[in-house]
Order: structure tokens, then C-alpha cells, then sequence
């Protein structure tokens, strides 16, 4: 087939084994037993027949090949000797008019940012197909909306990963939904984020306990399937015991070699990558596995489903969202991130209606010889002379002497820098740094990116004003080393472990420990999820009170939900293990209301 997807990435594996301990493993999944999972379309078109059901009802998300789709399964069905009709899912509005219901949500002219769409799916649709005749043979009511307004039928939900849909957007295999034709993809990933994905995320989360079948269609020619109910009753296992999410890979103009070297199972045909995107629960997806094969769904089928396990005391509060992020950001042997700074909370909400802002930070998982953080000002900052300098830099194309204007720190392995908004800062050469975060991932004010264009050749946005407009020039010279630099403190310990607090930022929503060990440890998740990653070591064993058990490598992340309500850390390696595990702070919470909350 012609090219549909476009990433040095491959895709997820139909069938996979996790490798040796100590391997970190990129297609991570959790276990639903045997039997549950099957591949093909010739096997998807006999679980449709065994269902006795006419009509069936194929709905799904933003991102799949619907055509291809569609076309296999009918063809599967006919060599079975069934008469087939196959019935688009309704009829669209213009995209003229689809154009003007979501240009408010669109940010007009930026290129970057905007506000989360609240319109619902039949808003897209001038009809839906009237109730198709009683007839002999299997009709098909295929794409996204299908199930709008519609009780009767086999209901599949065909799904396709986020990460997938942005590598397939550029190659312009499919178009925003209502769009007249692919957009560039840039542009695309802004429409699917403020657009595509908060108004299909509301409609599959109405359907979900109503899904008979779901579909993995990341893999074209071979679809992973499973039934909806074991695919809920497999939710509900994640929701009281543990998951990790797939990680997905990104090179960028800054990227550098530590990800390719410690994690040799990530395509080496890549020139650098910038991130491992360990937990971004808007994009991230879940896989279950039986029998070895894979079954990939959006991670936020877990939280429509189980995000009262999952966030525990939190859950009123931020509903359907996960509010901790963890990403990679890798420098050895790249270039300095661009210097930046996030919303102030008041800003995030009255700009872009997020419910709360991207407050950061660094924990410092390696460093290389002489590394450093930038992050804050000297003490003698001139805040206006510092924007002249920067704006001069945009008009003239002259480099900005960072250093005359912003604070630098020594990076250390274990050190944590604490970033809340309105901080400018950015990551030296030569760290792996593991960032934490709230979830809220997109709104950075880049101001500087030390003269370099994109990978695509084109110069990355810069947002000089609206940085200005955030940024907290009081945070400067010693009030750095005593506001943003974490100072470790013991506060448990016993016969070989301890545990070490590193205290957050007061405007964090999240706090920070490590758990220390030769042995093993244990702890409660005291009402929150328990964001973790093995920073040091081998390899780990996780036991929750539900019997599960599950290994973890050097540098994977995992998250044991609050409904554990204990678990245990097992050292499986030579050396000494240390975990580091970001929760929600109690009485954390958002300003505004997140769906789902209560």
C-alpha cells in the first residue's frame, strides 16, 4: 500500500514478548488472560457473524483509514457468503460551515494555541442516515458519529492511537474532522487537540459501556480486536492494581544520544530524540495483551472508565483528567532546550480555559561532566533591556547573550529543580532530564531557541509577549537556590531502605519522593495515584494487594492507581534501586472543572 504513516517509529507489534530484565521495553501492556484478544479481519468478520446481529454499528476516533477499513471488512464478510451493505455514518456540514462553528476554539491566527472545543459531535452533521430497512445480509453504518442517536445494532468502536494519527497526518491519510481535505500537519495537530479530540472523547466516553467489540486499528491489514466487556473488565484490573502506558519517541532540533544508547530498541535510524513521552495522558495509549498478542487503546478509556480508582480522593476534582505528566528530555551530546517559561495559572484559564496550569519540574536522571539547568534570574536583571535584547534577536537574527540575563545551576544525578509558571528556565547540554509536570503540556512561551530552525527547516514560534506577560522576575539570584532547588530531606528509613522527600514548589499540585533500597519497600498510595520511575537499578518487581505482579526496568515509568491502596517494591538487580514517585498534594486542585469532574 502507499505510505500512510511517516516516522522513523515502527508501529506497535501485533505480537509481542517483553525482553530481558534491565531492557527497558517501548510496547509495555497488561495482562487479561488468555484467549481474549484476536487479530484479522477474517477473524473480526466471524465474531461479527457469531453475533447474530444485522446491523452493526462501526463507530471510532479521529485518525483511522476508514475507507481501507471499511473495504476489508466487507470483503471478509462477503467470502464468508454474507450480502453486505456498507452506509456512511451520516452527512457532514460543509467544511465552510464546520469552519466557522470551531473558529473560536482555534486561537485565529496562532500557530500554537487555542481553546479546548465544548461543542457536541451531531453539532459536525447536517443528518444522520435514516434507519436502514429490514433485509437479508449484514448492514455497516461506518465512521465517526456512527452510533450518534442509535440503540440498536453490534456496536464497534474502532480506535487508533494519537501518536499514530499524528505520524499518518504527515502523509495526509486522513483530514480533521469536517475538514475538506488533510491540512498541513502542524496545523492538523492544533485542530486534533483543541478540536477532534475533546468533542470524540466526550462521545466514547458515552459509549463506552456500550461497546460489543473494540478494534486496535493502528496495524491497517491486521486489526487487533477484543470484546467490550472483556475490554472493561480489563480496565477495571488496571484500575486497582498498576499500567504503564506506551512510550512514543521524537527527535527534535535540541535531541540527543542518551535515549538511542540506553534504550537500543528505539529505531536508530533516527538522527537524536528530544522526548520519550512516558505519561502524557491526552496522547499515550494502553495495550492489553493474551496470549502475546497486543491490543492498544487511548489511555483515556482508563479514566472514563476507573478514574474514581485511579485518582482516589481526587477524582471529584479532576474528573476524567490525569493530572501528573512524566516525559523525557534528552540533551547528551544535542544542543540547550529553548529558553522558556509556562502560564501563570490566572493566565492559562483566561487565555485558553484550562482548569490548571503547566507547573514543572527537573528531575535530573543523568548528567554528563559540568552539566547545568538554567532556570531563574541573576540578580541583576533588567527586565527591559533582557526583552530588547530578545526582540532584537527576532528582528535582526543576532544571538542573545543568555548568560548576561539568566541564572545558571549545577545539575547533578538525583538533583530537582522546580519550575512553576511565570519561571524562565531550560535544560543544559549533557542531561537526561525526567520532567515532571501537571498535565497541561503544550503551552510553552518560547522566547530564545539559540538561533536554530525546526527539523522540517522552518524557525520555531517564538511567544517573546506572552512570556512577558507570565514571567516572575522576582525569582533571581539567591531566591533561586532557596525557591527552586529542592532540598532532600529523610523522613522514613529502615533495615536497607529509606525514604527521601524532595519538597515541591508551594504553587505545585504535586509532590515529590524516592524511595531508596537494597532489598524491598513498602508504602501506601494514601488516597493518590503513585506516578513512579526507576531511576537507578536494574530492575524491580512491583506486588499489589490484588496478586499482581509486574517487573519494571531502568528508567520505565508506571503507575500504581489509589485504589491499591498499598504496594511493594522488590529489588531484582545487582545495585542498589531508586524509585521516584510523584503524587497529588492533599487538597490539590484545579480552578476550574475538568470534564468529567464532579
Amino acid at each position: 500500500m502507499t505510505e500512510f504513516r511517516r516516522t522513523t517509529q515502527p508501529p506497535a507489534p501485533a505480537r509481542h514478548a517483553p525482553g530481558r530484565a534491565g531492557e527497558y521495553d517501548i510496547f509495555p501492556s497488561f495482562p487479561v488472560g488468555p484467549g481474549k484478544i484476536a487479530l484479522g479481519f477474517d477473524a473480526l468478520a466471524e465474531a461479527i457473524i457469531a453475533s447474530g446481529r444485522p446491523l452493526v454499528i462501526a463507530d471510532g476516533y479521529i485518525g483511522v483509514l476508514w475507507d481501507r477499513f471499511i473495504t476489508k471488512l466487507g470483503e471478509a464478510l462477503r467470502r464468508r457468503g454474507k450480502d453486505v451493505r456498507l452506509l456512511p455514518a451520516g452527512t457532514l456540514r460543509s467544511s465552510e460551515e464546520i469552519d466557522r462553528l470551531i473558529e473560536p476554539f482555534l486561537g485565529g491566527d496562532d500557530p500554537l494555541f487555542g481553546r479546548r472545543c465544548t461543542l457536541p459531535l451531531d453539532a459536525f452533521f447536517a443528518a444522520l442516515p435514516p434507519p436502514p430497512p429490514a433485509a437479508g445480509g449484514i448492514t455497516i453504518i461506518y465512521g465517526m458519529g456512527a452510533a450518534l442517536g442509535r440503540t440498536e445494532g453490534l456496536l464497534l468502536y474502532v480506535d487508533v492511537p494519537k501518536c499514530e494519527a499524528q505520524f499518518r497526518s504527515r502523509t495526509g491519510s486522513f483530514a480533521n474532522l469536517g475538514a475538506g481535505a488533510p491540512l498541513p500537519p502542524k496545523v492538523m495537530y492544533k485542530r486534533m487537540y483543541f478540536v477532534d479530540w475533546p468533542v470524540l472523547n466526550r462521545h466514547r466516553a458515552a459509549l463506552l459501556n456500550a461497546i460489543d467489540i473494540i478494534v486496535d486499528e493502528q496495524r491497517p491489514d491486521e486489526p487487533a480486536f477484543m470484546r467490550g466487556e472483556d475490554f472493561r473488565t480489563g480496565l477495571d484490573a488496571m484500575g486497582k492494581n498498576y499500567f504503564r502506558v506506551r512510550p512514543w519517541f521524537e527527535p527534535g532540533p535540541w535531541g540527543g544520544q542518551w535515549i538511542k544508547t540506553r534504550i537500543p530498541s528505539v529505531a536508530q535510524s533516527a538522527p537524536n530524540y528530544a522526548w520519550s513521552f512516558e505519561l502524557i495522558s491526552p496522547e499515550n495509549g494502553i495495550a492489553l495483551e493474551s496470549d502475546g498478542i497486543l491490543l492498544e487503546a487511548s489511555f483515556d478509556f482508563l479514566m472514563f472508565r476507573s478514574h474514581r480508582q485511579v485518582l482516589g480522593d481526587f477524582a471529584g476534582s479532576f474528573g476524567y483528567e490525569f493530572p501528573i505528566r512524566y516525559d523525557f528530555l534528552d540533551t547528551f551530546g544535542g544542543g540547550n532546550l529553548s529558553l522558556q517559561c509556562h502560564p501563570r495559572p490566572e493566565y492559562i484559564n483566561r487565555n485558553f480555559g484550562e482548569a490548571y496550569t503547566q507547573d514543572e519540574s527537573y528531575y535530573m536522571l543523568d548528567c554528563g561532566p559540568g552539566a547545568r539547568v538554567f532556570l531563574g534570574f541573576r540578580e541583576d536583571i533588567d527586565p527591559e533591556a533582557f526583552r530588547r535584547e530578545l526582540e532584537r534577536g527576532v528582528r535582526d537574527g543576532t544571538p542573545v547573550d543568555v548568560e548576561r540575563h539568566v541564572n545558571t545551576v549545577e545539575a547533578h544525578r538525583g538533583d530537582l529543580f522546580l519550575i512553576p509558571g511565570g519561571t524562565i528556565h531550560c535544560s543544559g547540554v549533557d542531561n537526561l532530564v525526567l520532567e515532571i509536570s501537571s498535565t497541561p503540556y503544550i503551552f510553552t512561551f518560547k522566547m530564545y531557541d539559540w538561533m536554530r530552525l525546526d527539523l522540517d527547516g522552518s524557525p520555531r514560534p517564538l511567544n517573546i509577549a506572552r512570556a512577558f506577560d507570565n514571567l516572575v522576575f522576582e525569582r533571581r539570584g539567591a531566591r533561586v537556590q532557596k525557591e527552586l532547588v529542592s532540598h532532600p530531606e529523610v523522613i522514613a528509613e529502615g533495615s536497607g531502605w529509606r525514604v527521601v522527600h524532595l519538597p515541591t514548589h508551594p504553587d505545585h499540585l504535586y509532590d515529590v519522593r524516592r524511595f531508596e533500597f537494597t532489598g524491598s519497600v513498602s508504602a501506601e498510595t494514601r488516597g493518590s495515584c503513585q506516578v513512579m520511575n526507576l531511576v537507578e537499578g536494574d530492575w524491580i518487581t512491583l506486588e499489589t494487594p490484588g496478586g499482581m505482579r509486574a517487573r519494571f526496568n531502568y528508567a520505565e515509568t508506571f503507575i500504581v492507581p489509589a485504589a491499591a491502596g498499598s504496594f511493594r517494591l522488590v529489588n531484582g538487580g545487582n545495585s542498589p534501586a531508586k524509585v521516584v514517585t510523584t503524587f497529588l498534594k492533599p487538597g490539590a486542585k484545579p480552578f476550574g472543572r475538568p470534564e468529567g469532574a464532579a
